[in-house]
């Protein structure tokens, strides 16, 4: 279970990352900055949530991949957001890889400084 100060960082975190993904990539559209936060906070509620069911229902295809479908996993999380929110749209499969896998990096990159700026 995540702390309440562990759950606003990785908000946070998400919602820079999906803001400057939607800057670099192109087929990847935040309207705003205050969607990008929107954005945020729904990928943060379905990586907590559904993620978790979703990574041990896959987890036989992910090791047989060694540990490649994973990403389709956190693509498909970040599907569900553009889903679920008008404000974030992401056009095409392979922009959705793609926009996953940045999105995860820039967060914990960004998520990393906010931890140690907190303590």
């Amino acid at each position: 279970m995540l702390s309440m100060t562990a759950l606003i960082l990785n908000w946070i975190a998400n919602s820079l990352a999906i803001y400057a993904v939607a800057y670099l990539v192109r087929g990847v559209d935040v309207a705003s900055f205050r969607d990008a936060l929107i954005a945020g906070a729904i990928l943060t509620a379905i990586n907590a949530i559904v993620k978790p069911v979703l990574v041990i229902l896959t987890l036989p295809l992910t090791v047989l991949t060694l540990g490649i479908f994973y990403f389709f996993v956190t693509a498909f999380c970040l599907w569900l957001v553009s889903k679920f929110y008008s404000g974030f749209m992401i056009h095409g499969f392979f922009t959705t890889i793609l926009a996953a896998i940045l999105v995860g990096i820039f967060s914990a990159f960004i998520q990393g400084l906010l931890s140690k700026a907190t303590r």
